[in-house]
């Protein structure tokens, strides 16, 4: 029983503290180091949190306490500050609109606002994009720390369609454009009847936190609406950071 009630105060501590780190852990919470281990490597195994940009000592959550919590309070708390800003962008390009957080290798879907249009792009919530691939997932990755970045290159990128990108130098340089004008597109790249833009939601780190997009049949998606979308999503993604940091 008191492995149990460790793991559970390590895990509300890391959700106040993350990234977190063991000798934090350890001194807060007034435990052995070999006991704050024993939790995080139960935790971990459970799916509940995950290594801080690829940093095995430092951990942050995983959206599963986010899902668990919805089920706990009626509302995430993200979910709850994005879905007004979510609304406005909908209404200004009558398209879908996602939000993505980061989890592990992928960016996570977590709240979706769909288009009135007959139509539409679906995808269900809990799916998981690929972040070389995906407009949520390029955006969230090129704001990420440097070795998150490396990580993610080193393990490979995956062919999904003709136009994926899976030379690393050619996505180093579309991440340092995204950087630079402040979205990503996806041109069928996951799939080859989806077109997308993104901006990362940032936190007061400066690290990505989710990513906001506008989902559109590819059929429907014409080059200058990328700028376009792009403009609107930026300035959403900025609205949203100041309305969690507000919090």
């Amino acid at each position: 029983m008191q492995n149990v009630v460790n793991a559970l105060r390590v895990l509300e501590e890391v959700a106040v503290r993350q990234p977190a780190g063991v000798g934090e852990l350890s001194r807060v919470l007034g435990l052995p180091k070999s006991t704050v281990q024993r939790a995080l490597r139960t935790l971990d195994t459970a799916g509940w949190i995950r290594p801080a940009g690829g940093e095995v000592t430092r951990w942050v959550l995983t959206a599963k306490a986010l899902h668990v919590g919805r089920h706990a309070s009626g509302e995430l708390s993200l979910r709850d500050a994005a879905v007004p800003v979510m609304e406005d962008l909908r209404r200004r390009t009558e398209e879908t609109i996602h939000l993505a957080v980061p989890e592990g290798d992928s960016a996570v879907l977590i709240e979706r606002l769909e288009t009135p249009k007959v139509v539409r792009i679906i995808l269900p919530l809990g799916k998981a994009l690929p972040v070389h691939a995906s407009a949520n997932g390029k955006a969230i990755l090129a704001h990420s720390p440097p070795e998150t970045i490396e990580r993610h290159l080193a393990t490979g990128l995956p062919r999904h369609t003709g136009t994926t990108v899976t030379d690393p130098e050619a996505l180093r340089a579309e991440l340092a454009l995204i950087r630079s004008r402040g979205y990503a597109t996806n041109g069928g790249e996951w799939r080859e009847d989806i077109a997308a833009v993104a901006a990362a939601v940032l936190g007061r780190d400066g690290r990505p936190v989710a990513g906001l997009s506008v989902s559109v049949p590819a059929m429907r998606m014409t080059q200058e609406r990328y700028p376009e979308y792009g403009r609107l999503v930026v300035q959403a993604a900025a609205t949203l950071a100041d309305r969690l940091a507000a919090r």
